[in-house]
């Protein structure tokens, strides 16, 4: 199954993925982890990306669209993958779908996690890390026996600076205007296969599964 997964900060995509990753046996290929394996391989585009990179820039469209060419041609890919943080917006949907016209495959299904804004605000303003060891915490889904202290080392908890509520406002809107129109682009192909993130992680990851179950029996 070739899948890209879609979902603003918050929605718990890179959960979710571990858990299609680990039913349908295909490899969850992230931005990030084509970055760092096309730069580890010293790759052409890999050496292009570090050099971006290095330079404290973003890494462009071209070359993100080269890199992720590169990743769908390994071997692990071939029988499916489950693509995380790319495309995020229209321009690089569209690169996406040149890319793999060339190969001769095609998207199977878009899943697309949805979740309300005030969810996703509580959701991240509410996580803590401890300074010290790096401990996770949530203030209400895993809060720590004593406020602001870690249970393994007794370090303190700190919010991270994108985790503050005026800078996750301002992540949702460059989302909502940026990312979300890859809804109605793969809405309108009938790729798109939407899943509620709300709840507990184990009632998101059965509702996405579900989901992938039902688009294999059409």
């Amino acid at each position: 199954m070739r899948l890209v997964l879609l979902g603003p900060p918050g929605a718990g995509k890179g959960t979710q993925a571990a858990a299609v990753r680990q039913a349908l046996g295909v490899p969850h290929i992230s931005t990030g982890e084509m970055l760092r394996g096309a730069i580890s391989a010293g790759t052409a585009v890999g050496l292009k990306a570090k050099a971006i990179v290095e330079a404290g820039n973003l890494v462009p469209d071209d070359v993100m669209a080269d890199m992720v060419e590169e990743r769908l041609a390994a071997p692990d890919a071939k029988a499916g993958f489950l693509l995380d943080g790319y495309p995020r917006n229209v321009g690089q949907g569209e690169m996406l779908q040149l890319i793999l016209d060339r190969m001769g495959r095609a998207l199977d299904h878009v899943l697309y996690l949805m979740l309300d804004d005030a969810e996703i605000v509580r959701r991240l303003s509410g996580r803590r890390t401890c300074g010290a060891c790096g401990a996770p915490y949530h203030v209400t889904g895993a809060p720590p026996k004593r406020t602001g202290v870690c249970d393994a080392c007794s370090g303190s908890l700190l919010t991270r600076p994108d985790d503050r509520e005026e800078v996750i406002v301002q992540r949702l809107k460059v989302y909502r205007g940026q990312t979300e129109p890859l809804v109605d682009f793969y809405r309108g192909r009938g790729l798109l296969r939407e899943i509620d993130a709300s709840g507990t992680v184990p009632q998101v990851e059965a509702r996405l599964l579900a989901a992938i179950a039902g688009a294999l029996s059409r």
